[in-house]
């Protein structure tokens, strides 16, 4: 209950912000969706979908030879859902989702490279047919598994196509930190492959 109140205020702050705007951007000309891979490659792969929201904008002008060079710094906020197996043994299933802050760099060739710091993360684990037991009584467990605060941190790679709906590719390597797993903490590699989508351009 906590992690969900926790999620539900942060969605707040994002709306509360696209509403502060100026009324000539739209909050869908501020955000990309963006569906792709998610997994380790070894054992666990998925996919996932989410969003980016532009919250901040920065221009560093570097005069040149050639004329200005042009660097955008950018703050967004971002969220996802996704969903892997162990497609191996079909033992290891689960959903997850995450919420934090995303600083992306974009140079005038479009190349992007970006850190995103996501405090509010929950994977939800699904267990295959289980049962327990209570004294002589044998009963099936209704949706095996259990739940973990799962925050993370990325650092990734991209490119901005510009003015076009498919508006760019990522490629992150995110570490997850799974709590109160086994009365410890299990750390996650994974990498996160996919493309943005930006609905309202036409091309």
């Amino acid at each position: 209950m906590r992690i969900h109140s926790i999620i539900f205020l942060f969605m707040a702050v994002v709306h509360l912000q696209a509403q502060t705007q100026s009324s000539s951007v739209s909050f869908l000309d501020r955000t990309e969706f963006k569906v792709g891979y998610y997994g380790n490659f070894l054992w666990d792969n998925g996919l996932a979908i989410g969003a980016e929201y532009a919250w901040k904008k920065f221009e560093n002008i570097k005069e040149r030879k050639k004329g200005q060079k042009v660097i955008t710094h950018q703050f967004l906020f971002n969220g996802s859902l996704g969903y892997s197996t162990n497609f191996a043994t079909q033992t290891d299933n689960g959903l997850s989702t995450y919420y934090g802050l995303t600083w992306r760099r974009t140079n005038p060739k479009g190349k992007q490279y970006n850190v995103e710091v996501n405090p509010l993360g929950y994977y939800r684990s699904f267990l295959p047919e289980t049962y327990e037991v209570k004294g002589e009584h044998v009963s099936k467990v209704s949706l095996p598994g259990r739940g973990y605060y799962a925050p993370s941190i990325a650092i990734g790679i991209g490119k901005q196509r510009k003015g076009k709906k498919r508006s760019g590719w990522y490629l992150n390597l995110q570490y997850t930190l799974q709590t109160n797993y086994n009365a410890g903490a299990l750390p996650i590699l994974s990498l996160h492959y996919g493309h943005r989508f930006n609905f309202k351009r036409k091309k």
